[in-house]
């Protein structure tokens, strides 16, 4: 959805792109705050200065660096664009997400409150139903005893005039895991050891104070060096652009990589392997179960949080690992740029040795820095066309049906017990808890981090 926050966010980069390609993005960028937010100028914030310190460490964080790394608050940006393009620094974060404290509200405790819709009415059907009598009308207007309520959300479902209502913190509230909370300056801060990387809580805040750490300028710089790039795109660029995939594989082209192939192509190689890993499985023990292992969130989660299920996850590698495989064999000395809409899969590259990772959003901006248009662009002359299954990975119960047609080209009459996590949250999170405790009859559990798939990933642009 586009709002203010993604709005900035897509300039930003598109800045950078257009200043890096003319030369003059070290003496830019430390300007660009001020041409956005000039003196006399509209705030979004309290002050034009407040702005300016924001949209500086959203510089920071497209430069790859974590504001909790920062060390001299005098650094200017130009100085870090030194060290990225010295190599002094990494071009590997340790962790994919940051926080911008300055762009943080600091909202206030998530509780249920009643607003002046109240009419005080006799039915009174908040106070009847209240489960711990946290309720009463005083001088005609319902008031909410905040030690008593325990947020069950009962009085808000009763009442007839919508009178009460839920105020949340929405990073809080999207998380599904508790990984990100209030820090004893009211800030929001992220606990990477709880963290999966799901990117909802960037997704979710209103300020933006969530941010990616981009390898944008880590790619501009070794396509400027002349490095032979291979862009990975992943199935779920269907329909985040216009036209074709073929065309967008020409338009990734002209942007600068060296060369181009679909991720669906390593699909069809994660579909083969967890096709036979899942019928070993349950040839061995017929009435265990397997889940999915091509969402590097879902991974994460089992890992951090439900260890009781990590016998239960697929070892095949995602079709992004696949699809190096598949680079790595043609371009040996190539590095592999993986396009999708995944902070997740940031995480997953850093183990697996895909070298970079580029969201659409990125994709988009570089497009649009470069002037590219996709839908103007000659299909690209593949070699072979995925599988129309591999390349539905991306949508949800997509591996399921990969995984089923495969299988029935094996073993005739196979019939796949199958169910779909469709989004994690704090109730699937519940619920795959209960399918590893034998509760619910499965076979095969489909896990996805976003619902609808991966094509609603958190760095989407549709």
């Amino acid at each position: 959805m586009l709002n203010g926050a993604t709005f900035l966010r897509r300039e930003l980069m598109i800045r950078v792109v257009r200043a890096f390609d003319a030369g003059t993005l070290a003496d830019d960028i430390d300007r660009i705050a001020v041409h956005l937010r000039p003196k006399n100028g509209d705030s979004s914030r309290c002050c034009i200065y407040h702005d300016r310190a924001v949209i500086k460490y959203r510089l920071m964080a497209l430069l790859g660096v974590s504001v909790e790394e920062e060390k001299d608050e005098m650094k200017r940006l130009v100085d870090y664009l030194a060290e990225k393009e010295s190599g002094a620094v990494p071009e590997h974060g340790e962790n994919p997400l940051s926080v911008c404290g300055p762009a943080c509200s600091g909202c206030p405790d998530a509780k249920v409150v009643s607003t002046t819709n109240c009419r005080g009415c006799f039915a009174r059907p908040c106070v009847y139903n209240c489960p711990k009598k946290a309720i009463e009308v005083v001088d005609g207007h319902s008031v909410i005893d905040q030690s008593k309520c325990i947020k069950c959300g009962k009085c808000i479902t009763a009442c007839p005039y919508h009178a009460i209502v839920k105020t949340t913190v929405p990073c809080e509230e999207a998380c599904p895991v508790g990984a990100i909370r209030k820090n004893e300056h009211g800030v929001a801060e992220i606990d990477f050891k709880r963290c999966i990387f799901c990117g909802k809580c960037f997704n979710a805040c209103p300020f933006s104070a969530v941010m990616e750490r981009s390898q944008l300028v880590d790619l501009l710089i070794a396509m400027k060096r002349g490095e032979k790039l291979v862009a990975m795109v992943a199935p779920s660029a269907d329909r985040q652009f216009p036209g074709t995939i073929e065309q967008l594989l020409t338009a990734c082209s002209k942007a600068g990589f060296s060369d181009v192939m679909e991720v669906a192509l390593g699909a069809e190689k994660t579909t083969e392997h967890e096709t036979a890993e899942f019928i070993e499985r349950m040839e061995k023990n017929q009435k265990t179960f397997m889940t999915t292992s091509c969402c590097p969130a879902w991974v994460n989660l089992v890992g951090k949080h439900l260890p009781e299920l990590v016998d239960h996850v697929s070892l095949t590698p995602s079709p992004m690992v696949y699809a190096r495989e598949i680079v790595k064999a043609k371009y040996p000395d190539a590095k592999t740029v993986f396009i999708g809409p995944c902070v997740a899969k940031r995480s997953e590259a850093r183990r697996k040795d895909v070298d970079y990772v580029l969201s659409f959003e990125e994709l988009g901006a570089l497009f649009a820095g470069r002037k590219i248009d996709v839908i103007a662009c000659d299909p690209w002359p593949v070699e072979r066309p995925a599988n129309p299954t591999a390349r539905n990975y991306a949508r949800s119960c997509g591996v399921t049906d990969a995984v089923l047609a495969e299988a029935t080209t094996k073993i005739p009459g196979f019939k796949l017990d199958s169910k779909q996590i469709n989004g994690i949250d704090r109730k699937t999170c519940a619920m795959v808890k209960l399918y590893a405790a034998g509760k619910l009859p499965v076979n095969f559990l489909e896990v996805m981090a976003c619902p609808g798939g991966c094509q609603n990933g958190p760095c989407s642009l549709t």
